[in-house]
């Protein structure tokens, strides 16, 4: 236990080693993703990763000239039919999420995506030779399952990340939580900084500080 407070204190004062959900990816700089093992893997949640990665590589691969708003452009997409951000907004808002008008969920969801989108835009810069490789075989739990990836750096040095899927309400498997190390939930780190800006400040405090990230992250250079 004191190891993963101690683990997620880390990520929190460091925020190149932190997750995007929303993420869906470890904030590293620039990452080259590549999906592992023939073409035996049919499972819906392997492909559901895999055909995202081919959109993260493609999107790397032209980063410059693309520049921070065509990033946005092009994994907007990706993402949006990739996790289930709606699902992960309400996850991350916790119990309070109930409490809410619809309206205000709408927008928060709204927010949320936002925000998931602009970070990967903002992160996936360039492309070094990374490699990302998948597990093809998939764990099982309860109604979902567990995809484990690991980055590979230049330098040769793995990093686990591994998915939560789960079927959405379109019946396709969508990632709803990512976890570094394979015990970090970025989800969990989310709640607690949503928890403290709702306690002081409620829902709109929340939703305006979501748009604040997503101008930051856009208006990077």
């Amino acid at each position: 236990m004191h190891d993963r407070v101690k683990r997620s204190r880390l990520l929190r004062h460091n925020p190149q080693r932190r997750l995007v959900l929303l993420g869906g990816g470890a904030l590293i700089g620039a990452w080259a993703l590549r999906a592992s093992g023939d073409n035996d893997a049919n499972d819906p949640a392997i492909a559901r990763v895999r055909a995202f990665y081919d959109v993260l590589l493609g999107v790397m691969k032209q980063a410059k000239e693309l520049g921070i708003r065509g990033r946005y452009a092009k994994l907007a997409t990706a993402i949006q039919s990739t996790f289930d951000l709606a699902a992960m907004t309400r996850i991350a808002v916790g119990p309070d999420w109930n409490s809410f008008s619809p309206q205000m969920q709408a927008s928060l969801i709204e927010s949320f995506s936002r925000m998931t989108i602009a970070t990967y835009a903002n992160r996936f810069d360039g492309y070094a030779g990374e490699q990302f490789v998948v597990d093809p075989k998939p764990e099982s739990r309860n109604t979902g399952k567990i995809v484990r990836t690991k980055l590979v750096q230049s330098n040769g040095e793995p990093i686990a990340l591994d998915y939560l899927l789960r079927p959405s309400a379109d019946e396709n498997w969508k990632i709803v939580d990512v976890y570094l190390t394979g015990t970090i939930s970025e989800l969990a780190t989310r709640r607690a900084e949503f928890g403290a800006i709702l306690k002081s400040g409620g829902p709109d405090a929340l939703n305006e500080s979501l748009r604040r990230q997503v101008d930051r992250l856009l208006s990077a250079t």
